[in-house]
C-alpha cells in the first residue's frame, strides 16, 4: 500500500530530531605529547577559602563607579593580586576569581557574592576546568547555560570571552568545548567572543611552565586587552544614542543675475528735458545754427557763415514736449549743459545753401 504525504512528513521529522540530538562525546583527554610553556608567572598567593565551594576565592572591586565585573577561574589571579595591570582608559574593572572552579562552582560564588554597587557589565571568562570536570560536552554545555543565565539575571548586560587555549589539552577537544559554549550563548542571545586566534600555539612564551596558565610577560597582557576590548564594544553597542536633530541648511535665495550692457561705438545721450539750459554739440564749441537755402539761377551753393550773437537766445521758444519729439526723430550727441546766463558771446555757424534752377 503506498504511503501518503503525512507518512513522509513524519519520517522527515524523525530524521530532523536525530540530527538535533546532542553530541555526547566523552571529554576524556587522549594521550598527547606533553608541551610546556617558557614564560614566567608569579608565585601563587595565599587566598581565603570559600565556605560555599571549599576553594580559594577572592573578590576585588574598584573604587570607581560604574565598573565592569570580570568573573572567571585561576586565569584572573594575576589581575586580582596586582601583578598584571589593565589598560588605562575610562573603564574600571573588578575581578571575581575562583581558581580550579567548574561552572557550577562559579555560579554558586556569583549568586552568593556581595557586589555593590551593581556593575554595568559582567564579562564572563568561559571556564576550561570543565574539560576534566564534565563527562561529556553536552553536560558541560548545560552547566555553562546555568551559569550564564544566573549572570543575566543579576546584570542586564553580559558578554562572554572564550577561555585561553591549553598546551596540555588536545586541540580538537578544546575546539568542541568552545563550539558547545558558543551554541549556548547564541541561543540565549549573549555575545561570545573567540580568543584562540590571539594565542598562537607555536609561541611557547605566551604560557607559563605548566602549559595551562598564561605568562605575566606575554600572555596576560593579551588577555587584558581582550577584556578591555570586549567591555568597550559591549558598552558602546548598548549605550543610548542621543537624538540629534536633523541639520537644516539655511535657505538661500536664488542668485540674481544682473545683465551688464556693453555698448560699443557711439553712445547716444538723450536730450535733457529742461528747456532753460543750453547743450553743446560734439567736441567743439560750435553750436548748431540754421541752414539758409538760396537759389541763384541753376546753381546751388552751400556757404558757411560764422556770426557772433551777443544777445542770449531765448530757450522758451521750444517746450519740453517739442524737444523730446525732436530728439526722438533726430537723436543728439550732447555731453554737458551750458547755462544761458553764463553765455556772453555765442558763436553760431550758419550754413547757406544756394540752388540754381
Amino acid at each position: 500500500m503506498p504511503r501518503g504525504k503525512s507518512s513522509r512528513r513524519s519520517q522527515a521529522a524523525r530524521r530532523r530530531m536525530v540530527e538535533r540530538q546532542p553530541l555526547n562525546v566523552d571529554t576524556a583527554l587522549p594521550a598527547t605529547p606533553e608541551r610546556r610553556g617558557t614564560g614566567y608567572r608569579h608565585a601563587v598567593q595565599e587566598w581565603p577559602i570559600s565556605a560555599l565551594t571549599g576553594r580559594r576565592h577572592k573578590l576585588v572591586l574598584p573604587a570607581e563607579s560604574p565598573f565592569v565585573l570580570v568573573v572567571g577561574d585561576s586565569h584572573l589571579q594575576g589581575f586580582v593580586d596586582g601583578f598584571v595591570k589593565m589598560p588605562e582608559g575610562r573603564l574600571s574593572f573588578g575581578f571575581m576569581s575562583t581558581p580550579g572552579a567548574s561552572a557550577a562552582e562559579l555560579r554558586t560564588e556569583l549568586l552568593n557574592g556581595t557586589v555593590t554597587p551593581t556593575p554595568d557589565l559582567v564579562c564572563l571568562l568561559a571556564h576550561s576546568n570543565n574539560l576534566t570536570a564534565s563527562r561529556t560536552f553536552c553536560e558541560a554545555g548545560v552547566d555553562f547555560a546555568k551559569l550564564l543565565r544566573s549572570a543575566c539575571n543579576l546584570v542586564p548586560e553580559v558578554v562572554v570571552l572564550d577561555f585561553p587555549p591549553r598546551l596540555t589539552a588536545d586541540a580538537d577537544h578544546q575546539k568542541l568545548m568552545r563550539e558547545e559554549f558558543h551554541r549556548v550563548a547564541a541561543r540565549m542571545g549573549v555575545k561570545y567572543l573567540s580568543t584562540a586566534e590571539h594565542f598562537p600555539l607555536d609561541c611557547p612564551g605566551i604560557w607559563s611552565r605548566d602549559g595551562v596558565h598564561l605568562s605575566d610577560s606575554l600572555g596576560m597582557p593579551i588577555l587584558s586587552q581582550l577584556f578591555w576590548h570586549a567591555a568597550y564594544v559591549q558598552l558602546e553597542a548598548t549605550a543610548p544614542t542621543e537624538a540629534v536633530p536633523p541639520r537644516v541648511s539655511p535657505r538661500t535665495s536664488p542668485q540674481r543675475f544682473c545683465p551688464r550692457i556693453v555698448v560699443k561705438g557711439e553712445v547716444i545721450v538723450p536730450r535733457r528735458s529742461e528747456p532753460f539750459e543750453w547743450t553743446v554739440v560734439g567736441r567743439g564749441k560750435k553750436v548748431m545754427g540754421f541752414i539758409f537755402l538760396k537759389h541763384h539761377g541753376h546753381r546751388r551753393t552751400i556757404s558757411e557763415i560764422e556770426i557772433f550773437c551777443s544777445i542770449p537766445l531765448n530757450p522758451v521758444w521750444f517746450s519740453s514736449a517739442v524737444m523730446d519729439a525732436m530728439d526722438a526723430v533726430v537723436p543728439s550727441h550732447l555731453s554737458s549743459p551750458v547755462k544761458s546766463s553764463d553765455v556772453k558771446r555765442t558763436k553760431v555757424i550758419l550754413l547757406q545753401s544756394v540752388f540754381f534752377v
